[in-house]
């Protein structure tokens, strides 16, 4: 009998202190908690106050290294796939075409100052395949794939979860194709030419050593 009693005097406290903790903040809504955001360190030492946000005129901050939607800045982007091979999800779909001789120029450098050799007409990421691990981040040699502050991109339609950063569109890529492929075709053509004539291609001329500095010489 001791125990029964004991047990509705358990749930009744229980209860009692549950109704408290919830009256206490019912109370205390009239007022904000505060604007700190999750990385701040006053987070948790905030007083009590309303805590739900107004979204989405409201939003969480984030953490400045925190990884969330994935973007690229495709003006940098050399088409080398690493982030594709890294990929454990395979969430990251590339295509390149090879820039041809009288296209460097319009193709340009990276922001590095690097020659791009490849167009890229295909660079697709499925954000819903993401896991945000950022080892494509971490692979990529001119720091074109980076982690955004973006943490709210629901979508309707899952399609719509595939961004899409390439550099052609289909038109521009097939005639980019074409240029190539009658690129390849000429010189394969010079070179079945060459070859009937009987002239070898000549070699280029081996480069000459540096000279030794005075001081070694004179130590021979």
């Amino acid at each position: 009998m001791s125990e029964y009693f004991s047990n509705i005097k358990t749930a009744t406290t229980t209860i009692a202190t549950g109704l408290t903790i919830t009256l206490r903040h019912f109370i205390n809504a009239v007022k904000r908690k505060g604007d700190a955001g999750i990385d701040d360190a006053d987070f948790f030492r905030q007083v009590d106050g309303l805590c739900t946000l107004q979204y989405p005129r409201e939003v969480m901050p984030t953490p400045a290294n925190a990884r969330y939607r994935l973007y690229n800045n495709i003006d940098d982007c050399i088409g080398c796939n690493q982030c594709d091979r890294a990929c454990p999800v395979e969430c990251i779909t590339i295509e390149t075409i090879k820039v041809t001789a009288d296209d460097l120029a319009i193709c340009g450098k990276t922001s590095g100052g690097q020659q791009k050799r490849m167009w890229v007409p295909v660079f697709d990421i499925d954000v819903a395949k993401c896991m945000t691990c950022g080892i494509c981040v971490s692979v990529c040699p001119t720091e074109c794939l980076v982690h955004t502050p973006v943490a709210d991109f629901s979508e309707f339609d899952v399609r719509n979860m595939v961004y899409h950063f390439g550099n052609l569109s289909k038109i521009e890529a097939q005639a980019k194709t074409k240029k190539l492929e009658e690129e390849k075709a000429a010189k394969a053509k010079a070179a079945e030419a060459a070859a009937a004539s009987g002239q070898a291609p000549v070699p280029k001329p081996a480069p000459k050593p540096a000279p030794k500095p005075a001081g070694d010489q004179a130590g021979e």
